[in-house]
Parts: structure tokens; sequence; C-alpha cells
């Protein structure tokens, strides 16, 4: 699957069916530092920048590619070459993190500091609240994890700390090819994701079948591969001191890959795995659907994923042989031609130049002429479309995504019409569809767009997609809610593209890339490398993130589109239960196909009235325009100190004096003794901190849009608020929270509408072995723990809206608020923020301290083993857990204890749990 570009505010991000070659990862995230910039951007926010030395200075020697345009906060260098043998590639100079410390100027990494410890000793990770990234079955499984607080993925947290304290010392590669599965043979179905596979299994040179990983591993390092549509990607990163080997290694995949004849059915399995690992996941389930509806021929209609049944059965059975196909189609596609690679490294533009030159001129070219499906447009003009989809999902959840087929517009990238019209669908301000919705309590959440992977976009169509997450109520009017988004699509197009709107979406993104932090090296090689088959150089780093040029008719001929005539609906529900009876080839998804009901379908085939409640949003008011770094009021200091402390709260504090630039992190911490009370307790808390978004989701989108991120989640003891961006308009925001907390209400309707949407969230957390396999460890390990079934247990008896308000009132009475402020504030602006949660909830203090702090039961010194029946038995994958428990450890030993990774297994044999412990 091709990475996401993060273009559309709110949008589906529909994931490709090859899911990655999965590797154990010692990866690294680092934040480089950026300049002092006290003074706006220009609107467009673009800058060649000066390829000069970390003290200012110009090496001439080392002089980068001044036709790149980058980012001012940029320190890395940039150098553009081409091989003899056609195989482009970017090199990438980064002497930016010299002082061996990682970090992040908005107080990421440090800021992480008050979350509490579960029995392991890892750090909580709370989701993230109203994003808006994802398709919305992915959204919908984040809101799980926020609702319920117990099963925070720890373990995904602790490394991803770890790939940020490693990230100084890594350095990264990425190669992509345009070829992907549209190029498979019709009689061996996945042959593109296969070959991903089989290219890792040795080379001429070095030829130990998994002797790359097995280098990768040995010195912290990582890989992965993808395959798109129209492209397969690779990507690695190492420590620095072993990275010309490891670009050596990895290029003999390129060169002379060896993929013996006895590795295909082992690998096969491993591809049959990844295929299995897909099946019970609705996003998926609705890619192969939809695919399914093509011009018979149009290479949608693959099975891109490729399974034991594709690569290894029937080729048998057809005398077919696969490992001679699979030759030709790597002699076939992977050449130098088609290639372009991106570096990345602590190294000299020299270096890295010679490195690249000597070790890729061997990759072949074999002057085929690039693949090309340009020609097969439309492929979704078809009977098939245009129709009502009811679909059966996995999970309890009623969605709702209405698809339009238009021409592709990956030529429009400096226009970005589809960015445009998906900001507008997506918003969530008064006004809005979902706003709308909300009203009505028909709907959970909205995303419109295109996501830019090749499922969505590639040269023969773009796919603009409005998902919505419905109520039960939702589900009952759903056709109401499609004619709420025609309603709003007519306005649209009635009133035509309007450059104000534009214009501050160009100017939110070019704030953005202006003080953009950087990424994960091998995040962002692999994001760089497929750019260069989409843009042209001076755009390699800016063609996916920046709106270039308003430009009325590129915008109209797209929103033209985007007509109720040529709009596909696919409806999924529990609710459609013995409604389906048909059956997708692949992934067994049930469905059936209606024709829409007349009346709606010669409703919307005339000139239909819109309602008055839909309207463009008003100009944007959290938008920053003051970007000038403040004077520091007390003496710097190294890490947070508290400043403030009294029965009510403490403030802890750090002025930003490294990175300069005017963004700041806020995270505060209510506790309250009464939420572990009872399940009943948790229950309602979660129904709480839900409302409370609902509350502020159209109050606080604006801000959302204006790159000030806020989440609003369910701590174990506490109410957890965190805030990060621009520190101009930041306060603006935590006052509207604390507002909206002080001030909380709930409607019956709304009440009944999270009720209801909790009873499918903890059912669908149950019906996940790694969910079900954690609360079952932690209730054997926790001396007073509740579980998701007694939470199930609690909604499913029926709560009210007064026992809701009544708990809101106890949780309020009785709070202690810590606090942390880092980024570009002053200590007493700080001060301040602790006082207006003071002054505004009117709490008492606490009358005994909150036991945040975890007690395990110590295991008797022998093994212990649990098994647990899976509750969805359509799901035959299973999950093992090993759980090591230890004493007091120096920091040495936890250290060592840290390494111990835990990995999940598929089997076909019938689902259960496993979950074994060991006493140390």
């Amino acid at each position: 699957m091709a990475p996401l570009h993060v273009l559309s505010i709110h949008r589906v991000a529909v994931i490709m069916p090859q899911t990655n070659k999965s590797v154990s990862s010692c990866g690294a995230q680092g934040q480089a530092s950026a300049p002092d910039q006290g003074e706006p951007p220009p609107q467009d926010a673009r800058n060649h920048g000066a390829d000069g030395d970390a003290d200012g200075g110009v090496d001439v020697e080392e002089q980068g590619d001044a036709e790149i345009v980058r980012s001012p906060s940029d320190p890395k260098k940039y150098r553009y070459i081409e091989l003899s043998n056609g195989l482009r590639a970017l090199l990438i100079s980064d002497f930016s993190r010299t002082d061996g410390k990682g970090g992040s100027e908005n107080g990421e990494d440090q800021g992480e500091n008050l979350g509490r410890q579960d029995e392991d000793g890892e750090e909580e990770r709370e989701e993230e609240g109203d994003s808006g990234e994802g398709s919305e079955e992915e959204e919908e499984e984040n809101k799980e994890e926020e609702q319920d607080s117990d099963f925070d993925e720890l373990d995904e947290d602790i490394a991803e700390k770890k790939k940020k304290g490693n990230s100084e010392k890594q350095a990264a590669a990425a190669l992509c090819i345009s070829v992907g599965s549209f190029s498979d043979p019709e009689d061996l179905p996945g042959l593109a994701h296969f070959l991903e596979h089989m290219v890792f299994m040795g080379s001429e040179k070095y030829p130990a079948e998994n002797g790359f990983d097995a280098f990768l591993k040995k010195h912290g390092g990582s890989d992965n591969a993808s395959t798109d549509c129209e492209r397969t990607i690779f990507q690695f990163d190492v420590q620095k001191k072993y990275f010309r080997e490891a670009l050596d290694r990895w290029a003999q995949f390129f060169i002379c890959p060896l993929m013996i004849e006895d590795a295909i059915d082992r690998e096969v399995e491993a591809v049959d795995s990844e295929y299995q690992l897909a099946r019970p996941s609705d996003s998926h389930r609705k890619e192969m659907l939809f695919g399914s509806l093509a011009k018979a021929g149009h290479p949608m209609g693959k099975f891109c994923w490729g399974n034991a049944q594709t690569l290894k059965h029937d080729p048998k059975e057809k005398q077919i042989n696969t490992y001679q196909r699979l030759r030709h189609f790597w002699k076939r596609y992977y050449s130098a031609h088609y290639m372009t690679l991106t570096v990345q490294s602590k190294e000299t533009l020299d270096t890295l130049e010679q490195w690249v030159k000597e070790i890729f001129i061997k990759v072949p070219n074999n002057g085929e002429p690039r693949v090309d499906f340009s020609h097969l447009l439309q492929p979704f003009d078809t009977p098939a479309f245009n129709k009502l989809y009811k679909v059966i999902p996995v999970r309890k959840v009623h969605a709702l995504t209405i698809s339009w087929a238009v021409p592709p517009q990956g030529k429009h990238y400096r226009v970005k019409p589809l960015h445009y019209i998906s900001w507008l669908i997506g918003h969530e301000g008064t006004g809005s569809i979902l706003s709308l919705l909300r009203k009505k309590c028909w709907a959970l959440a909205l995303f419109g767009g295109n996501s830019e992977t090749g499922f969505d976009q590639n040269t023969t169509y773009s796919i603009f997609s409005i998902s919505i997450t419905l109520t039960n109520q939702g589900y009952q009017n759903f056709y109401q809610v499609v004619d709420f988004v025609f309603q709003y699509l007519k306005m649209l197009q009635t009133l035509g593209p309007q450059q104000r709107i534009y214009e501050e979406i160009q100017k939110i993104e070019a704030n953005e890339f202006h003080y953009q932090e950087q990424t994960d090296p091998i995040e962002f090689v692999e994001n760089i490398c497929e750019n260069m088959q989409l843009f042209p150089k001076e755009d390699f780093l800016t063609g996916d993130l920046l709106m270039f040029e308003f430009d009325p008719e590129v915008i109209s001929a797209a929103l033209s589109q985007l007509t109720p005539g040529r709009a596909n609906l696919l409806l999924l529900s529990p609710e459609n239960e013995g409604q389906c009876p048909l059956r997708e080839k692949w992934f067994g998804t049930s469905y059936n196909k209606e024709d829409i009901l007349d009346e709606w379908a010669q409703r919307w085939s005339g000139d239909f009235n819109l309602n008055p409640e839909l309207h463009l949003p008003a100009e944007n008011k959290f938008i920053a325009s003051d970007f000038a770094l403040k004077e520091a009021d007390c003496p710097d200091t190294e890490f947070p100190v508290r400043i403030m402390t009294n029965e009510r709260g403490c403030m802890w504090y750090k002025k930003d004096n490294k990175f300069k630039i005017p963004k700041a992190y806020i995270r505060f911490n209510l506790i309250s003794p009464i939420i572990q009370k009872s399940p009943e307790n948790l229950v309602l808390f979660d129904i709480f901190v839900n409302i409370l978004a609902h509350n502020l989701a159209e109050p606080a989108y604006e801000a959302d849009v204006a790159q000030l991120e806020y989440r609003i989640v369910a701590g174990e003891h506490g109410l957890v608020i965190r805030l990060k961006g621009f520190n101009h308009k930041l306060p603006l925001l935590l006052k509207l929270i604390v507002d909206h907390l002080a001030d909380f209400r709930a409607e019956p309707g709304v009440f009944n509408m999270f009720s209801e949407q909790l009873k499918k969230t903890y059912f669908n957390i149950l019906i996940k072995p790694e969910r079900l396999g954690k609360d079952v460890r932690l209730l054997i390990l926790e001396h007073c723990r509740w579980s998701v079934v007694q939470k199930y247990q609690a909604v499913m008896k029926g709560l009210t809206v007064h026992d809701l308000m009544t708990f809101a009132t106890r949780l309020k009475a009785e709070l202690y608020v810590e606090g942390l402020v880092q980024g570009n504030f002053t200590s007493t602006e700080s001060r301040e923020f602790l006082q207006y949660f003071i002054e505004k909830l009117q709490f008492q203090c606490l009358s005994a301290e909150v036991p945040v702090l975890f007690r395990v039961v110590e295991l008797p010194k022998k093994h212990h083993l649990c098994k647990v029946k899976s509750l969805n038995k359509g799901d035959a994958n299973s999950e093992v857990t090993v759980y090591y428990q230890s004493g007091l450890k120096n920091l040495r030993e936890h250290a060592l204890m840290e390494l111990m990774v835990v990995f999940p297994v598929t089997n076909h044999s019938p689902p259960y749990l496993l979950l074994e412990n060991h006493a140390v």
C-alpha cells in the first residue's frame, strides 16, 4: 500500500489491499531543530533556502540543489542526480542532529512525562481525538480506543518513543518502482505483491535467505515494503555507521536477487498470512467489493493481495510455473529507469552521491517502455455503479459511503481541487453537513476526500468519497442523510469556487510548512521517493503538501462530476443481516445490490430545494498571525520545573530556548476519585468525554483545521486535555475547552446516541483477540480493575441522562489539576492557564489522594497458562501474549526488559487466545 499523503482535512483514507512486509523495528522518529522565525511566512511559504553549514556558512563543494523548494525550517541539504542507467536519486544530507538528543519543538517528547504508568512500567498513550484522518472504519476504531482507556496500546507507545530516541543515529533509504498490482497477469493474481516479498530472499552477493533483515536487526534498523496499484516501495533504516553496507546489501535485491525456488512455498505462506489477517477488516472488505464494480478487464477488478490459492494451488492445477513467471516479472518491471531512490544520512552530499553511483549503477535497465494504464479511463462507467450496496460488516457499526469516480486528478496537484472540496465537505462548523446531522442525532463522524493512495487515485480515475458513521437513527434515515450531502454539493456547485476559502486553506498549510517539524527519516524518504514519481524536481518536497494556485475552472470541473446520478452508495450495518445473499469472492463479504428508490432518484434528478441551515463556513478566527518569539521571564532549565503548586493543583513549565519556533504544547490532567468507583462510573465517564467532545466539535473545529491540535481523553483517573500548535491562538482554544467543561450539558437525544454507540464500541473491543487478551491479563494482575465485560454489562442495564449529570457534578466538585506548558509561552502565562481552570470550574480540593500509581499482584514463581476463546468465531487469527513479571530493577535491567517484543501470530486452527505468564 502506498503512503498516505496528508492532504485532506477530513477525507477517506482508503488503504490498498496489500499489507506491508512486517519486520520488527527499532526505527527512529526525531524532530529536527528549526531556525528562529519571528516573522509570518509569505502566502505560499515557498523558499529555496540556503544549503549552508550548521553555522550559516555555505560550503561550495557541498552546495545542494537550489531548484528544490524546501521549508525555511528544514535544515537538510538536497541534491538530485540521474545515473546513466536511468535511475533517479535524491540525496539528503542531515547534520542537524549534532547534540545526540531527541526532542520536538512542541514538547512532543519531553511533554509526555505526565502519563501514567501501567503495571509493566509502560507509559499511557491517549488516543487522538477528533483527528479526521483515516477511513471511517479506522477512525471508529480509534474512537473505540479513546472510549475504553483501559485498552490503550502501550506497547506501541513505547516503540514510538524508542523510535524518537534512536533517530539521531538513523540513516534511511527508500526506492519506488513504477509498477504495481495493475500489472499482475490475469492467471496469477497477487504476483506483484508476491515479488515484493521474494526479492528479500537473498541475493547473489549476499545469499543468506533473510540475511538483510538479520543485518538490520543487529544494527538497530528495520525494513518494509508495500505494493500499490501502479507503484511498489521498499524502505529501510539503520544506524549511520552501517548505512553504506546496508545500502549495498539492499541494492542487490534490485541487481541480482536469488529468489530461489525452494523459498516460494514458504513466502507464499507469508503472503497468505497477510491476506488472512486482513480478512476481518471492514475497510479492506469495502475496497475489494468496490473494486469488483469496475468494468470487466480493468485492473481495478484484480485480486491484488494474492494468497495460497492464487499463487500456489491454482498454478499447480493449471501447470503454471510460478517461479519462472516471477523471474520474468522481475526482469520486465524491476528496471532502473522505472526507479526513484531517496537516501538520507548524516553524511556529506558528495559522500552520498559517491555511494549511490557506486552501488546503484549496477541496477539493470531493460530498455522496455514504461507500463501505462492511462487509456483505461472511466472504469466505473458501468451498470453496476450508481446503485445501493448493503453490506454486513464484521464490527457492529452503521456506516454510509457515497463515492464518485472522476477523471484522474494527479495532473492538477498544484490546484488540488479534491482537497478544496474535501475541506468544505468535511467541515464540522456551523452550516456544515455534519453539524446538521449531529443536531438530528443521525451521525457521529464524517470524512470526505481522496487519500491519494493508488486505490483512490491512479492514472485511470480518482475517487471522491464521503463516509459517514451513522447512529441507529441515522441508519433508519440514511436516504435523508444522502439527501443532505447532495444538497450541500448542489450549494457548492451553485456558488462556485470561493477564492477566500481557498486562500484560507492555503495560508493554514503554508504556516504549517514554514514551521514544519522534521519527521522520522524512514517515513520521510518513503514519501519523497514516491513524490519523485509524481512531481517535477522543484516540487519533490512540496507537491503533496501545498496549495499552489487558485484555478476556479479546475475546481468547478471536479465539482461538476459530483452529482447524484454519478454516485454509488454503500451502506454497512449489522441490521442488513438476512438481506445480503451475495458474497464477494475473495473476502467473503455478504452484500446485496439494489436500485436506488425511485422517489429519491426522481427527487435528485430534478431541481430540489436546499436546507437553509447549510452554508459556507465563516472566516476562521484561529489562524495564527503573530509568530514572534516571547522573552523568557525565568531561568532556562533542561527539564520542565514546577512553578506553581497549591491544594487544588500544580503547574510545570519549560520555555523553548532550543528550537525557537512559535509553537507550544499544553497538557492538563484533571484527577478525580470517583471515576474508578464502579463500572457504571467508568461508563458514565466514557459518555461524559464523548459528549464533551461532541459539544466542542463545532465551535473548536476551526481551531482543528488551523493546525491547533487538541485531544480530550478519558484517562484512568482523570480527564486529560492536550493541546499543541502555534501559540498565538492556543489560549483561545484552551479557554473554549474549559468553558464547555464548566457548562457541560447533555441533551437526552445526544445521551441516547452515545449510549448506543458505546454498546457497539465495547462489543467491537471484545471481538478483537489482542484487546480481549489484554483485558484478561490486567484482570489477573491488578488488585482492583473493572473489565470491559463489566462495562458492557453496565451500559446494557440502561443508564439515564440524570445519572450522567449527577456524575458530571460529582466529577467537577473535587479535583486536582496537574498542568504542563512547554514552548513559546512565559511562566506567567502558564500560571494563568491553571488559574483559569480553578476560577472557572470552582472545584474543591481532594479530600483524599487519588491512587494514580498502579500496584499489581505478585505472581508465584512458576508458569501460568490462560486460554480464552475468541468471541469472533469468524476470525481465523489467534493472539499469543507472553507476560514476564519482575521486581524492582535498575536502569540497565529495565532497558533489557523493554527489549522483549510481543509478536502476534496467525493460525488457521480454531481461534483461541493464549496468555502465558512467567514470574521472573
